[in-house]
C-alpha cells in the first residue's frame, strides 16, 4: 500500500488521540453536553450531560491528513464533501447545546442542508471528474448512468450519512463499525487506483481509532452529528469517487439495517399497530433484550468485517 495512505492513517490516530483528550474539558467549560432522548432506552439518562460534538478532533485530523497525503483533486473533493455533511452536523449540535434540547434543525431544514451539498458533491462528480458508471459486486461490469448518476449519487450520500447518524447511539458504536468499512474502502479506492480516496478513508480509520479511546463504553464523549455525518458523508463520497456505491449495501449493511429497522417499525406499527421491534433503531432493540453496549458493538464489527470481506471477493 502506498506510503501516503499509511502516513493518513497515522496522521488521523496521532491528531484524534491527542485533541479529544484537550476537547473534553473545553467542552464541558462550554457546558456542551448531550441531551438525551426521553423515549430511549431508561438507563441511557445517566450520559445526560456528557460532553459532545467530538467529532470536530475527526474533521481537523482527516481534514490535516487528506492535505498532505492524499495529493490531487479527487483526495481533497472527497474531505471537503464529508467536512460539509459534518458542517451541517456541527450546526446542528450547536443549537442543541445551546438551546439544551435534542432538537437541533427542523427534520426539513437539516434534510434541506443535506440535499445540497449531494448535490454539489454529485455536479462534482458528474461534470468535473466526468464519472457516471457504478461498478456492480460480483459482476464485474459497470453500469454507465448518464445523466441519472446525479439522482443516484444524491441517494447514496443521503442514505448513507444518515444511516451513520442512526447507527451513533450507543458508546463506540458507529466509530467501530465505520473504522471496520473504511478500511474495507481504504483498499477497495487503492485497488481502483484512486490513491486519493483511499488515504481519505486510512485518515478515517486512524481518527475513528483515535476517538475510539475515549469514546468506548463507558463513553467520555460523544462525536455528535457532527461527527456521524462527516463519517456517513466521507464513506460515502469515498465510495462514490471511486464508483464503488453498491459496495456501500454489502460493507455498510450494519448501517442500512439501523435505517431499515426504523422504516419497518413504523409502517409495521401505522398499518397494524404492532412493533416488529421493542425499540428501534435496531442496536436499542438488543439492548432491550439484554445485550450489553460492548456486547452490540462487538457483534456489530464482527458482522461488518464479515461482510467487508465478501465485499472484497467482490471487486
Amino acid at each position: 500500500m502506498d506510503i501516503k495512505v499509511l502516513m493518513a492513517g497515522a496522521i488521523g490516530l496521532v491528531i484524534t488521540a491527542v485533541t479529544v483528550p484537550l476537547l473534553i474539558p473545553f467542552l464541558r467549560r462550554l457546558k456542551f453536553g448531550q441531551s438525551i432522548l426521553e423515549d430511549g432506552p431508561s438507563w441511557h439518562s445517566k450520559k445526560q450531560g456528557t460532553p459532545t460534538m467530538g467529532g470536530i478532533a475527526m474533521i481537523l485530523a482527516v481534514g490535516l491528513a487528506a492535505v498532505f497525503c492524499a495529493g490531487g483533486l479527487e483526495g481533497l473533493a472527497v474531505a471537503a464533501g464529508a467536512t460539509l455533511f459534518g458542517l451541517i452536523g456541527f450546526v446542528d449540535d450547536y443549537i442543541k447545546v445551546v438551546k439544551k434540547q435534542n432538537q437541533g434543525f427542523t427534520p426539513k431544514q437539516k434534510f434541506g442542508c443535506q440535499i445540497l451539498v449531494s448535490l454539489i458533491f454529485a455536479l462534482y462528480v458528474y461534470f468535473v471528474a466526468g464519472q457516471s458508471e457504478t461498478l456492480v459486486p460480483f459482476a464485474g461490469v459497470t453500469l454507465d448512468l448518464g445523466i441519472f448518476y446525479i439522482p443516484f449519487v444524491m441517494l447514496v450520500l443521503l442514505a448513507t450519512t444518515n444511516s451513520v447518524n442512526l447507527t451513533d447511539g450507543l458508546d463506540g458504536l458507529a466509530a467501530s463499525v465505520t473504522t471496520v468499512a473504511a478500511l474495507f474502502f481504504t483498499v477497495a479506492c487503492a485497488r481502483q487506483g484512486r490513491p486519493g480516496g483511499a488515504a481519505v478513508m486510512m485518515a478515517v480509520v486512524g481518527a475513528c481509532l483515535g476517538f475510539i479511546i475515549y469514546n468506548f463504553y463507558p463513553a467520555k464523549i460523544f462525536m455528535g452529528d457532527t461527527g456521524s455525518l462527516f463519517l456517513g458523508g466521507a464513506l460515502s463520497c469515498a465510495a462514490v469517487s471511486a464508483g464503488l456505491e453498491l459496495f456501500l449495501l454489502i460493507g455498510g449493511f450494519v448501517f442500512l439495517f439501523e435505517t431499515l429497522s426504523v422504516i419497518i417499525q413504523v409502517t409495521a406499527y401505522k398499518s397494524t399497530g404492532k412493533r416488529v421491534f421493542k425499540m428501534t433503531p435496531v442496536h436499542h432493540h438488543f439492548e432491550m433484550c439484554g445485550w450489553s453496549e460492548t456486547k452490540i458493538v462487538f457483534v456489530f464489527s464482527a458482522v461488518t468485517a464479515a461482510l467487508c470481506i465478501l465485499s472484497y471477493f467482490g471487486l
